[in-house]
């Protein structure tokens, strides 16, 4: 998160977006300092608005970062789609390009992604399972395609859960220093083709 997204987020609220405004200053102080030293004042203070600006959009802090979450796995989907287009549908590139983005996504926000998971005691907030259910649907739609079956059936549900994992724990594990430096050489694509060649091995 850098200076020009808080440009961006004051612009927006200057022209009519304050709830717009408000979420993307959560979303880049998360990633800077981390949901336990979040505040709504500090995302006031952010956007130029004054601390009860929020109350217009957002009953409480937690509504504000569930929404700050909401809007980033919404980029993230739009993002995992453009990264498909180039390939064709039912291919192992599309795969391998789904799981490549899953891993960058995780690496660039961080914050965002941990909170999809971790954050909420007991069951996340309605608005992120939502949110989840979509970009785990278009991973099982996916394997779906590759695996040539005419419906999501439970062989689709193992095959996409399994590869659902890998990423999954790669993306941790790349987020980690201490582990990402012991990956042997090679790049992201490299082993998630060789890990799908296992996993959706017909």
């Amino acid at each position: 998160m850098a200076q020009e997204q808080i440009k961006e987020a004051r612009k927006s609220y200057h022209h009519g977006d304050l709830k717009g405004a408000l979420i993307r200053a959560t979303q880049q102080l998360i990633e800077e300092k981390g949901i336990d030293h979040f505040s709504v004042s500090d995302a006031c203070r952010l956007a130029g608005v004054s601390t009860a600006a929020p109350y217009k959009h957002f009953k409480s802090k937690d509504e504000m970062v569930v929404a700050g979450v909401c809007d980033a796995m919404a980029r993230h989907a739009a993002e995992l789609q453009a990264d498909l287009a180039p390939h064709l549908k039912g291919s192992q590139d599309r795969i391998v390009a789904m799981g490549a983005n899953y891993v960058d996504y995780a690496l660039r926000e961080p914050g965002m992604f941990r909170l999809r998971f971790a954050h909420f005691e007991g069951e996340p907030p309605e608005a992120i399972q939502m949110s989840g259910e979509a970009i785990y649907g278009l991973v099982q739609e996916e394997v779906r395609a590759y695996l040539g079956e005419p419906e999501i059936n439970e062989r689709v549900r193992d095959r996409a859960y399994l590869l659902w994992c890998v990423v999954h724990g790669m993306s941790y594990l790349s987020m980690v220093p201490e582990f990402a430096s012991k990956r042997p050489l090679g790049s992201p694509e490299d082993y998630l083709r060789r890990m799908s060649d296992v996993v959706l091995a017909r």
